[in-house]
């Protein structure tokens, strides 16, 4: 099967859910990857839908990734970020990829998978931190129809400013028992609170609405399902260690696509794995209701 002239192995079960590689390999430790990998299958078909995991294998997309292939990854020393904009040229090369959310949203999207669970998505980056910044996350939504069941923006980002990109490229957000926009490690964002565009209590409901705006419209949904309240970290706790890793990225000269992982690195460090405690409950939680979700779309 291909998409738009790239080789593509479909592996799909119906209904699916889309899990991207990126996380895996560049978002957890390397040696909590597998464990995590096992928790969000686990997760996803727990809840009444089959993981399709999304990675490039020696050039190949693939939608729907085995344990072996999936293993191939996480062994190998070194596996590029894959993006909308350089997919194609990992695939000329024959080499690996661990998809971001833009390439797996348009490699799910491809083979008809509907519904997407991450964690946070890319978005703007605040001024004086990074030079015109803007995560191909924004584009992909505008682009290709997943419901995408994320805890809202990184929160090193410009939430506010993120969401009117959003707002400009005609992606609707809706919040799942939430009003107001959350910030991955926070329920809600810290003023200037962003709301959302619509807010659903119920899960039937929901779902209702993602098939109808899906096929309406051509474009994503972003779903924002805030981390549990247990796990959430305190907005001034947060601050304190993204001012420490902020200035350590400056005076190391980090810039470009390093300064995402570097500075959620040295967080993770300067919280003594706090950080990626709650980065596990969240997503983990964004795959439960994505299962749900998926079940409902497809039936």
């Amino acid at each position: 099967m291909s998409s738009r002239g790239l080789p593509l192995v479909r592996r799909v079960t119906r209904p699916a859910v889309a899990l991207e590689t990126t996380l895996l390999l560049h978002g957890v430790p390397k040696d909590a990857a597998p464990s995590l990998a096992r928790e969000l299958d686990e997760a996803v078909r727990a809840n009444g839908a089959h993981p399709a995991v999304v990675g490039v294998v020696a050039g190949v997309p693939t939608v729907g990734m085995t344990g072996a292939e999936l293993d191939t990854l996480l062994r190998a020393p070194s596996v590029a970020k894959a993006n909308s904009a350089n997919l194609g040229a990992l695939v000329h090369a024959r080499a690996h990829g661990a998809t971001t959310m833009s390439a797996t949203m348009e490699l799910a999207a491809a083979v008809g998978v509907r519904v997407f669970a991450t964690g946070g998505l890319g978005g703007v980056h605040p001024p004086g931190i990074a030079r015109f910044d803007i995560s191909s996350d924004l584009g992909a939504l505008a682009r290709f129809p997943l419901a995408v069941v994320t805890s809202g923006v990184k929160s090193l980002l410009d939430i506010p400013s993120t969401r009117e990109a959003l707002e400009a490229l005609g992606v609707p957000v809706v919040g799942f028992r939430t009003s107001d926009f959350p910030a991955f490690y926070q329920r809600r964002a810290a003023r200037p609170v962003a709301p959302v565009d619509a807010r659903f209590d119920d899960e039937p409901d929901l779902a209702r609405f993602l098939s109808f705006e899906l096929a309406r419209s051509g474009r994503g949904v972003v779903v924002a399902n805030p981390i549990p309240e247990g796990d959430e970290i305190p907005e001034a706790q947060w601050r304190q260690w993204l001012s420490t890793a902020e200035r350590e990225a400056a005076d190391a000269g980090v810039i470009g696509r390093a300064l995402t992982p570097f500075l959620l690195g040295r967080i993770h460090n300067l919280s003594e794995g706090r950080t990626l405690r709650a980065n596990v409950a969240l997503v983990l939680n964004n795959a439960r209701l994505a299962a749900r979700l998926a079940a409902l779309i497809d039936l």
